[in-house]
């Protein structure tokens, strides 16, 4: 494969990232699949991409990941997260990460999942998990620091609108818009503060090939990459899903939005079941 992924800012940071990134789930949110995991990680970086991510909360995902960098860790922006809500906690968490991924620091570890007023007053409240997280950025042991959600925008914006986060995570797809909107919601205030907006939930975990009557995954991608993200993770089972969502990325042309519209209507009849389906 010869193609160049497009790269973009991750907002006020100052790093440049691919626009597709390498997400923790998938084969990645395993265990005892060493050879696959292995194989997948060091072929996303042969093919150019720099954004790689985790969680705590992912299974052997992490220790997936230093298994597979190790002399290459420089060569990605790494990332992972942490579920915990108080200090305690969320610094545990922080040394296993470190420890499975076997480096030093991470460039972005970011508050994981947060999903209810009870989850804000704890993690910002005293011995709140954002200590944590100030502590290892004043001990380097992240660069940066961010905030991740796909259950309520509100919740979100109340995040953010408490700490200067550097990034934010959200879901990004053609469903958002009928339902709790993070793109209109969450993004315009995101990029106020220049925060770098990375999104998930591009494929709607892949059921995106069960919508009746339309062809394909890519539209899905270009319509993700079409709005206003440093970057979008996607998690893959193999490494033909992962070459084909390289290839998708290499060749993206931005939606007119007309086609955007397009979509988000084809959409819309099946957006509730998509946001919350549960295998």
């Amino acid at each position: 494969m010869s193609m160049e992924i497009p790269k973009r800012d991750l907002g006020r940071t100052g790093v440049e990232v691919t626009a597709l990134g390498l997400g923790g789930e998938g084969v990645l949110r395993t265990f005892g699949f060493e050879r696959e995991a292995y194989a997948l990680i060091n072929r996303a970086l042969d093919l150019g991409i720099t954004y790689c991510e985790s969680a705590r909360a992912y299974d052997g995902s992490e220790s997936y990941y230093g298994n597979a960098l190790r002399e290459r860790r420089s060569e990605v922006f790494l990332t992972s997260k942490s579920h915990a809500r108080n200090k305690r906690g969320a610094l545990a968490h922080l040394h296993q990460t470190l420890a499975n991924m076997r480096t030093d620091h991470l460039d972005l570890w970011q508050v994981h999942d947060v999903r209810t007023t009870d989850d804000v007053e704890r993690i910002f409240g005293p011995q709140g998990a954002i200590e944590a997280f100030v502590e290892a950025r004043q001990k380097g042991l992240t660069r940066f620091i961010g905030v991740t959600g796909h259950h309520d925008p509100a919740i979100i914006r109340a995040c953010i609108e408490r700490f200067p986060f550097d990034t934010v995570l959200l879901p990004v797809n053609p469903a958002e818009p009928a339902h709790h909107s993070f793109i209109d919601q969450v993004i315009p205030l995101a990029h106020e503060r220049q925060m770098g907006v990375v999104g998930m939930k591009v494929y709607l975990r892949g059921l995106a090939a069960r919508i009746p009557g339309y062809g394909g995954m890519e539209p899905f991608l270009r319509f993700a990459l079409s709005q206003s993200v440093s970057t979008v993770i996607i998690g893959c089972d193999d490494l033909q899903q992962l070459e084909e969502n390289i290839r998708f990325a290499s060749a993206f042309q931005p939606m007119t939005a007309a086609e955007q519209l397009e979509l988000i209507r084809h959409v819309a009849p099946f957006a509730r079941q998509l946001m919350y389906y549960k295998p």
